[in-house]
Order: structure tokens, then C-alpha cells, then sequence
């Protein structure tokens, strides 16, 4: 009463063959599309922070979680920064966000 009966349809006309390429070339748009948006900046903004950690020298005022302070001490692994007079803190070298130009502290 309320809902209608369902009939089966008339088969269609058969699908021709497509092209394998063809039918891959959106999905292989899609994926290049995302290498150049995504993939690639952010593996560009890694090897520049890779080769800021490895540039890391004695002196060089940086910035981490917040903190600005002047490398005292480089190891391989650990860096040692003086965030204030004779406060010196030990923190690991990929923490470090940026490196400041010098004389950067002397204005704050």
C-alpha cells in the first residue's frame, strides 16, 4: 500500500573495454598532485632543519619550544644552551626550531 513493488530491469547494453592506462590516469593525477602539494615541501623543510642542526656551532644564539638562548656546547646528539646567567640547559639537537641572526639576544 505505502511502498511500491520493485521490477527488475532490462539488462543494459554491454560496457566496451576501456583502456587500463586510461582508466589509472585520474589516480595517477591524484598521486602526483599530492607529491608536489605535500610529499615534497615537507621533505624540502626536513632536509633544510637536518642541515640546521648539523650547522649548529659555539656561540650560535637559537630558539626552541620557546626558549632563546646561546649554544654554550656542541655534542653529537645533545646541545648545551645558556638561556640566562649561569642557567645552562641541556637539550637535544633536533629541538632546535631556528638559529637566530647574532646579536639577536642583546636586543631583548
Amino acid at each position: 500500500m505505502l511502498i511500491s513493488n520493485a521490477y527488475a530491469q532490462a539488462a543494459g547494453a554491454a560496457a566496451e573495454p576501456t583502456n587500463g592506462f586510461l582508466g589509472l590516469l585520474p589516480m595517477l593525477l591524484m598521486f602526483a598532485v599530492l607529491y608536489f602539494v605535500m610529499i615534497r615541501p615537507q621533505m624540502k623543510r626536513a632536509k633544510e632543519h637536518k642541515n640546521l642542526v648539523e650547522a649548529l656551532a659555539k656561540g650560535d644564539e637559537v630558539i626552541f619550544a620557546g626558549v632563546v638562548g646561546r649554544v654554550t656546547a656542541v655534542g653529537d646528539t645533545y646541545a648545551e644552551v645558556e638561556v640566562a646567567d649561569n642557567v645552562v640547559v641541556k637539550i637535544q639537537k633536533q629541538a632546535v626550531a631556528n638559529v637566530l641572526p647574532k646579536g639577536t639576544l642583546k636586543s631583548i
